[in-house]
């Protein structure tokens, strides 16, 4: 694995009465993109904000806008989240029946496509639109609200989806309950791209986020580590490879 990690702070889990000020802090504490979690309590039983949000807070920074559109149908509203300034829009294998279609008509509007899988749902649901994606996200909790416990079970999903992608420049992100306790173990299954909602909103000031963000960035590239046994080390002990 040779992309970066990148930390895509979830503002679902921000102030929502000062939301432009909790998007410029968290840019100034390192975010590398925004998540925006975007639920229309039918797909998932929660609603949160729409495309006019995205649309009014996407001056406070120029980091890329990662739009997660859990809501069904997605198709009458890609043009909408697009004109608002997402760079990045997912949607979920779960939400229609014409997924080579609705991945082909994000890309047509000039934005990166990628497909979410929830927690029950098979990466064979990839299959055959691989070469459609910029990006594949993997639901670590069933959607619907922050703050949720991450389902281990998925590390072993992720893994899976790594030996799919192969060489293709597609972008394998992890949402639902990352912290900087389970960083390593999801970049170590294969992960790039960690969502972080909780973890990262713990705190009052953008020093705080920044202490967060740093802490499952550094979890998170330990994980990526190679390690080997040699006969220097205690038994169960790993080596660094030099």
């Amino acid at each position: 694995m040779s992309k970066e990690i990148i930390i895509a702070p979830s503002i679902l889990a921000a102030d929502f009465a000062r939301l432009g000020e909790e998007i410029a802090a968290i840019d100034a504490a390192g975010a590398d993109w925004i998540h925006c979690d975007i639920m229309d309590g039918h797909f998932v039983p929660n609603i949160s904000f729409g495309a006019d949000i995205i649309k009014a807070v996407r001056p406070m920074t120029k980091k890329i806008f990662d739009v997660h559109l859990m809501i069904a149908p997605a198709d009458a509203y890609l043009e909408a989240f697009a004109k608002a300034g997402a760079d990045v829009i997912t949607i979920h294998a779960e939400a229609g029946p014409h997924l080579d279609r609705s991945l082909q008509a994000i890309r047509a509007l000039g934005k990166k496509a990628g497909v979410s899988l929830c927690p029950s749902t098979p990466e064979s649901a990839l299959e055959y639109v691989l070469d459609r994606l910029d990006l594949v996200l993997v639901m670590t909790v069933n959607p619907g609200f922050g703050g949720q416990s991450f389902i281990g079970s998925q590390l072993e999903k992720i893994a899976r989806i790594r030996n799919m992608i192969g060489g293709r420049p597609i972008r394998l992100e992890v949402d639902g309950g990352v912290t900087r306790d389970n960083a390593a173990a999801i970049a170590a299954a294969g992960a790039d791209t960690l969502v972080a909602g909780s973890a990262v909103f713990r705190g009052k000031s953008s020093a705080d986020y920044a202490a967060n963000i740093a802490a499952i960035r550094v979890a998170a590239e330990a994980g990526r580590v190679p390690k080997r046994h040699d006969s220097s080390a205690q038994p169960g002990e790993p080596v660094l490879v030099r």
